[in-house]
């Protein structure tokens, strides 16, 4: 998993939800730092925030899904941002779910199960 988040407490709040189900967990501060990271680290799923500096949550998740080695990773946004058109331009980008903060730890790990496993 690649947990993209520019708040380090929802960063790591996000990544001890994750390890704590067994998953393997990096981070990055933000959509740059993601596509720097994604070829490294190889994740099956990455989760953006939808406000970050640099490189938004919607772009980075329009440019995963641009490249044919990235194109196939589980996209879960997490965002304060719950208004419907937020939604829609995620799912426009590719987005495969979408939770919004505060969210529950448990409905976090059951789509993230979904997704990986469904």
């Amino acid at each position: 998993m690649l947990v993209v988040d520019d708040d380090e407490v929802i960063r790591r709040l996000i990544s001890v939800n994750l390890q704590m189900e067994g998953f393997e967990v990096a981070t990055a501060v933000d959509g740059e730092e993601c596509l720097g990271k994604v070829h490294d680290v190889r994740p099956d799923l990455v989760t953006l925030d939808v406000m970050m500096p640099r490189l938004d949550g919607i772009r980075t998740a329009a440019r995963l899904r641009a490249d044919p080695r990235t194109r196939h990773l589980k996209i879960v946004m997490i965002s304060a941002c719950a208004q419907s058109a937020d939604i829609v331009r995620a799912r426009e980008a590719g987005v495969d779910a979408y939770l919004t903060k505060p969210f529950d730890p448990d409905q976090l790990i059951r789509v993230v199960r979904g997704l990986s496993f469904g």
